[in-house]
Formats: C-alpha cells, sequence, structure tokens
C-alpha cells in the first residue's frame, strides 16, 4: 500500500504552503498523476531557468488510498462527506479495530494535513483538492463565499461555483476552509475521469495556483498553462451559485438520463432521471451540474444559476 504523502518540495524562500489532494474519490486518476507531473516539473525547472525561485511549500497528498487500490468512488462510505467534528468524534470515540475502511482514511487524512502545518508554520496555507466528473462539459473550481476563496479560485481561469458549503457537509471545502487562520480550500473539476487531457488541465490548475498564492513568479509560468484553462471555460459563466442539489435516498433506484453535461441549460419541470416512482424533474431553470452517472454516491445532480 502507498503512503498517505506522494511528495513533497521545499522552496528556497519563505512563503506559503500549498497541500494538493489527488483521488478524494479513487476512481479519478487524474489529480495524483498531475500533481506527480508538478513535481517532476519542478525538479528540472532549475536545468532550464537557473533563477528560478519556489517561495513556500508544495505538499502531494493521497486521498482515500484504499479506494485508489480498487479504482472506485469509495470503499464503504463518501470520504468527501465524513470531514465532520462529529464524525471525527464518533470515531475517536469507537474501538479502531471497529472502523470501517473510511473512518482509517478520514482519520489519517486530517491528522497528516494537520501535521504538514505544524511542521512549516507557514503565513497562509490552501489546500486545492482535486476532481473530475462522470460527466462532460466544461472545467470548474468550487469556492467558499469569502472574498480570498473567490480570488483563488478565480485566479485557476474556470467558472467559479458558490454555495456548496452551506449545501454539501463533511466536504474538503467546508472542514478545511478556515479564513480566520488564514487557511483556504478550494476545489478543482478538471472535466471527464476518463479524458487523457484532465490530467494536463490540473497540471495546469495546480501551476496557475502556485502563481496565484505567491510560491512562483508569473514569469516563471508558461502561457501553455493559462491558455490551456481558458479555452476549456470559453462559453461558460465566471461565476454560478448552487440552487438545487438532488440526494439520492438510501435505497432509491435512481437512473439519470442519458447525455447531460455540465453547464447544461435546463428548464423547471424538465424530466432529468428516473427512479421506481417514475420521472424525477429539476424545479428550477438553470444549469445542469454533475449528473449522476457512475454507481457509487448519493448526489443525483445539482443545479446552478448563473451570478456573473
Amino acid at each position: 500500500m502507498e503512503g498517505r504523502i506522494i511528495d513533497r518540495y521545499e522552496g528556497v524562500d519563505p512563503g506559503p504552503l500549498l497541500i494538493c489532494i489527488g483521488s478524494m474519490h479513487g476512481n479519478e486518476p487524474a489529480g495524483l498523476l498531475a500533481i506527480q507531473e508538478v513535481f517532476r516539473l519542478l525538479d528540472i525547472e532549475t536545468d532550464f531557468n537557473p533563477g528560478f525561485r519556489y517561495h513556500g511549500s508544495f505538499v502531494g497528498i493521497r486521498g482515500n488510498i484504499r479506494a485508489i487500490e480498487k479504482s472506485q468512488r469509495f470503499i464503504d462510505r463518501d470520504l468527501n462527506r465524513m470531514l465532520l467534528k462529529e464524525e471525527m468524534d464518533r470515531i475517536t470515540s469507537t474501538p479502531e479495530e471497529s472502523w470501517s475502511s473510511e473512518d482509517r482514511e478520514c482519520i489519517d487524512l486530517i491528522r497528516t494535513i494537520e501535521e504538514e502545518k505544524r511542521k512549516h508554520k507557514p503565513s497562509a496555507s490552501l489546500i486545492l483538492d482535486l476532481h473530475t466528473t462522470t460527466a462532460d462539459g466544461g472545467i470548474f473550481t468550487i469556492a467558499a463565499d469569502d472574498q480570498m476563496s473567490r480570488t483563488l479560485a478565480k485566479g485557476l481561469h474556470a467558472p467559479v461555483i458558490q454555495g456548496f458549503t452551506e449545501n454539501l457537509k463533511g466536504t474538503t471545502l467546508s472542514y478545511f476552509n478556515r479564513p480566520k487562520e488564514d487557511a483556504f480550500c478550494i476545489v478543482f473539476e478538471a472535466g471527464q475521469h476518463d479524458d487523457p487531457e484532465s490530467v494536463f488541465r490540473t497540471a495546469a490548475a495546480i501551476v496557475n495556483c502556485m502563481r496565484t498564492i505567491g510560491s512562483v513568479d508569473s514569469r516563471d509560468v508558461d502561457h501553455r498553462h493559462d491558455g490551456m484553462l481558458i479555452r476549456m471555460s470559453e462559453g461558460l459563466p465566471k461565476v454560478t451559485k448552487l440552487i438545487h442539489h438532488y440526494r439520492i435516498a438510501e435505497g432509491e433506484q435512481f437512473v439519470m438520463n442519458p447525455g447531460y453535461k455540465n453547464f447544461q441549460p435546463l428548464k423547471a419541470g424538465e424530466v432529468v432521471a428516473h427512479n421506481e416512482h417514475g420521472p424525477i424533474t429539476t424545479p428550477v431553470d438553470g444549469l445542469m451540474l454533475m449528473p449522476k452517472y457512475q454507481i457509487l454516491g448519493d448526489d443525483g445532480f445539482f443545479v446552478v444559476e448563473v451570478v456573473e
């Protein structure tokens, strides 16, 4: 079994701590591959750019290790819905031999990140949680509603989705984003799981993030990184807000209608899925986001509205 830490890169100058998490869901390998690619680029950068200086530290972390080994979203429960104080209290108050797979992952992930922060004592920290989706239709970032989170998210040149922290609990975003501590978290969604370009988009997002937080100088960032993300975002809204979340009930036989893509326009009353009781409609006008075309998970689909 591989360890939690993928690698570390220590800059020669003080600065922020950037932690990238790959594969919080084990069937989303693009984040892991992109993190490894960015470490490779950092290792060879001074060969071509002798004046390169990195400010701060960069740490790559594996999300759900056991799910990664099985290439599935999770083993027992969705790890990216478990990052809650009450879950931590539940896990730590029960005997370790009774912990589920995700119980162990949850505890180890949080402890690892907290230890990295204690060790580096950064001026500020950012967690970039890297994902892909089952549907095609564009890249996007998910940010909390504080100003710094929005600024960091916009630096990735992808549509920004707001409103998730109020509607979706137990995620990296809701747990690790703590503006009062100068600790932030944003999510980057790079496209479809199986699209090989998702790896390159994710690597570009990591590099752009390093520039935004001041870890690397703008002159050291290849313009191809900007161009790749900007092209993927053409025609998409700059900022949207979550207005509807269809949560699948336990035991529900949910089947998403085929063909939906991210940011596809929806009309209120449109039939988008079916279950054992019949058609499922969207109650509002808006744009489709993350329709469920995978077996595991209880998020049927999301609907967002354009803000900017």
